[in-house]
């Protein structure tokens, strides 16, 4: 079969880092060898540098980001919590579901899709939840929330309530700093920024949270209290799955290349690369969708232009240009577009690519 070629330039997966790809494509070890096992480790370590924690419960969960959303409501939501989410695109009404299939009395906080969570609305929504969630960066929007002033809210009024972040879209793209934040539980995928095949969820749990987790959560896969040989700070190992090694050894290789540039810098070229996709979309009389002040540089939402068929210009980036775009999400799906400059994508090549198809196809 010939191999076909794609810029992924959508809110899914983003093209990897060329030293991903490479560790993917090694030699396969197996997942209780020792050289795996250091991997592992130095995987884990390299993960609380990207999250900025020094929590000792970071790992990659075995699965995308969405089992990362499964994970956190499973383990720190128990039936008749009140668990308040912001709700201000598809994500949000994601956390809603999952966490009410966890038999969590929701208490959604609905935003109009392209604005940013509202930290007060959040506060006045319950007086005592047990969890408050929010997205940091909503996929579906390309919104970014201030989860650090929606957390210190949270705390400064209740020491008890646990705070939730989905950093699917923002871990390694915009700064995310768990500790620093006080975010007590996090989660994030491997196929946006941080530039791996999808696959893996970057967790993260604060010791305030462990403490108040479920001690027999209703999902064995997904029972943190089971996955011994990724949790366990002790240093002991206990078999729980096989870990699914050469998704883990490409993390591992993404997050080197990613320190060894560094994170300021890799910000700043996600940020610049943004701006500049911004401004030349304004040329082109293109209207942005987000909330100016709260627009995410990793991926930027555009209204489609009246008279123009979203799909048609899509497929024709696709089949004439080999550029694979987003369309928008739920009410949003015809008449938004979703541009994704992620990880090895945020480069000024990039930008120019897309921006010149994009002016031939419309």
């Amino acid at each position: 079969m010939a191999t076909i070629e794609r810029v992924l330039l959508g809110p899914g997966p983003s093209n990897p880092y060329p030293e991903a790809t490479a560790a993917l494509c090694a030699p396969l070890l197996g997942h209780l060898d020792p050289e795996f096992l250091r991997v592992l480790d130095e995987t884990c370590a390299r993960l609380r540098r990207v999250w900025g924690t020094e929590n000792a419960r970071t790992l990659p969960l075995s699965g995308t980001g969405s089992i990362g959303m499964e994970a956190a409501f499973a383990n720190f939501a128990r039936p008749g919590d009140v668990v308040v989410v912001g709700v201000n695109g598809l994500f949000g009404e994601r956390m809603v579901d999952v966490a009410g299939r966890y038999g969590a009395d929701v208490v959604r906080v609905d935003h109009d899709w392209g604005q940013p969570v509202d930290v007060e609305r959040m506060l006045a929504a319950h007086p005592e939840p047990s969890l408050v969630a929010a997205v940091h960066a909503e996929t579906s929007t390309g919104v970014r929330s201030d989860i650090k002033a929606l957390a210190a809210a949270v705390h400064q009024r209740d020491q008890r309530a646990l705070v939730l972040a989905d950093c699917v879209t923002s871990l390694a793209g915009i700064p995310v700093e768990i500790d620093a934040w006080g975010v007590d539980i996090a989660y994030s995928g491997t196929q946006k920024c941080l530039g791996v095949s999808p696959g893996l969820s970057p967790f993260t749990v604060s010791e305030r949270a462990w403490d108040r987790r479920v001690k027999r959560p209703p999902t064995w896969y997904l029972d943190l209290n089971l996955i011994g040989a990724y949790v366990d700070g002790t240093g002991g190992r206990t078999y729980h799955h096989t870990a699914p090694v050469a998704l883990i050894a490409s993390l591992h290789a993404a997050l080197g290349r990613i320190l060894e540039e560094g994170l300021d810098a890799v910000h700043e070229r996600h940020r610049a690369a943004g701006e500049r996709l911004r401004a030349g979309l304004a040329d082109l009389g293109l209207e942005l969708f987000a909330a100016e002040g709260h627009r995410l540089p990793e991926l930027t939402t555009v209204r489609v232009p009246d008279g123009v068929d979203s799909a048609k210009v899509r497929q024709i980036l696709l089949t004439e240009y080999g550029i694979e775009i987003g369309a928008g999400a739920g009410a949003f799906a015809s008449s938004v577009w979703r541009i994704g400059l992620m990880g090895h994508n945020a480069r000024p090549d990039r930008v120019e690519l897309i921006l010149a198809a994009l002016r031939r196809a419309m």
